[in-house]
């Protein structure tokens, strides 16, 4: 399993990004959703499947959010100061509907949340060495009518500082799930065989 750094000096913070070989997490009960490849953002009050939605966010303790991935990004969130968490799922359609903005701008509302307070990690991902995508994707990004290659990653970093967030307080584990087949699993590299992998987050109560 992955830890970020700056996550990790957060006291009663629990986070992680898992790998196809981690078993046994999360350790707390876990709130997930459906994921659908949206930018719909779900409050989650307790554990159990929270209905459809590809990001979850609480002030509540007690209870981990999680997404699951093989390949789109998988982001945590943590804001100290209002004790809230965002787990994200962000594929290329989230991705291009800037689901990392509505996620801050929920935050806000609910909990009151500032931008330049978050802590961000960003978990393992396809890399744009191997996320080769259509015209039809390409053109979604500002990319000319061709095959491309994207870096979600990068885009997705670019939406946080884009949002307030500062850089400084965003780490990026850059390894690709595709690249490295004893790590992760990849549904590009191994399509319906894939298996997936969780990231949660949560306060211990």
């Amino acid at each position: 399993m992955f830890l970020a750094p700056n996550l990790s000096a957060i006291p009663h913070l629990l986070h992680g990004f898992g790998t196809r070989d981690t078993v046994g997490w999360p350790t707390l009960p876990t709130a997930m959703v459906r994921q659908v490849h949206s930018d719909r953002v779900i409050f989650a009050d307790a554990p159990g499947i929270r209905g459809e939605a590809d990001a979850l966010i609480t002030d509540q303790p007690g209870f981990a959010l999680a997404v699951r991935t093989a390949d789109c990004v998988p982001i945590l969130i943590a804001d100290p100061a209002h004790h809230a968490v965002a787990a994200v799922h962000a594929g290329w359609r989230g991705t291009v509907s800037e689901i990392l903005k509505k996620v801050l701008a929920e935050m806000t509302r609910r909990f009151s949340t500032r931008a330049e307070e978050v802590v961000v990690a960003i978990g393992p991902a396809i890399g744009g060495c191997c996320y080769e995508v259509g015209a039809e994707v390409a053109v979604q990004f500002g990319r000319s009518a061709e095959k491309h290659h994207i870096d979600l990653v990068q885009e997705n970093l670019e939406q946080l500082v884009a949002a307030g967030v500062s850089r400084n307080r965003v780490a990026a584990i850059m390894r690709c799930t595709q690249c490295e087949p004893a790590l992760f699993h990849s549904f590009r590299r191994d399509r319906e065989q894939s298996g997936r992998m969780v990231s949660a987050i949560g306060w211990r109560a």
